[in-house]
């Protein structure tokens, strides 16, 4: 567990499904199939819907820079590798649809709250990049993200799962430690706008970079103090946060 990431080797082909299915998301991002990136909150869907959406956002997000822990995963299935990496996938990506229940109910929330004066909006942004900020520099923040630079001791035990749920249980195991890497992220998508394509980008490269690169331990410090600047900075700029202070939800 020397906190550095893994390389893909043997098994890059059935990870390679990853990327796959995150390109085919973000085409689906990019284009923007439905015109959802048109509304803002809830983008006009119901829970399911919603969930749905999220989902494919966070498989555009989140898969890219788990390709390599994938990679090693499918070192260890000797059989029908491609299809148990499949279930691999959607046990990760269950996890993330999880996490789309309280996002919905933010959702809501911001929608019913935007009669609020911008002052409101402008201290739910501050406090949005406080919380993402301070998480960044938290033990917790540390010992997720170390797993899932470097789950040489996580395959171990996924090895010993038993039964055919074994893939299953492995890829939700390891989304939840994705999940506790990366939910403050985010949150800040509240702030910079829920579907705000350019605010993805940002935040899969900086996904990307905590997971992948050698200082992305670093990265994630740095990342941290930004957001704990930028707490600051939105009351004299609100426009860093349009999502919440009235500066385009959907800023596309």
């Amino acid at each position: 567990m020397t906190g550095r990431p893994v390389t893909v080797g043997r098994g890059a082909g059935p990870a390679g499904l990853l990327l796959v299915v995150a390109a085919a998301a973000w085409v689906w991002v990019v284009t923007g199939w439905g015109g959802v990136q048109a509304m803002p909150g809830t983008m006009g869907l119901g829970l399911l819907a919603f969930l749905a959406v999220w989902t494919l956002m966070m498989a555009a997000m989140m898969l890219p820079a788990t390709t390599p822990v994938a990679a090693l995963y499918a070192r260890t299935i000797n059989v029908r590798r491609a299809p148990r990496m499949v279930v691999f996938t959607v046990g990760y990506l269950l996890v993330w649809a999880a996490a789309g229940l309280p996002v919905y109910g933010l959702a809501v929330g911001l929608e019913r709250a935007a009669d609020l004066p911008s002052a409101a909006g402008t201290a739910l942004a501050a406090a949005v990049f406080a919380i993402n900020g301070v998480y960044q520099l938290t033990p917790l923040k540390d010992r997720c993200l170390a797993r899932c630079r470097s789950p040489i001791g996580l395959m171990l035990r996924y090895t010993s799962y038993p039964g055919p749920s074994r893939d299953l249980r492995a890829g939700a195991h390891h989304g939840a430690f994705c999940l506790g890497c990366c939910w403050s992220l985010m949150v800040l998508l509240a702030a910079f706008g829920v579907m705000n394509l350019w605010a993805m980008v940002a935040l899969t490269a900086v996904i990307t970079t905590e997971k992948l690169a050698p200082a992305g331990r670093l990265v994630a410090r740095a990342v941290g103090v930004v957001s704990i600047a930028l707490a600051v900075a939105v009351f004299w700029v609100p426009a860093l946060a349009p999502g919440l202070t009235g500066g385009g939800m959907t800023g596309m």
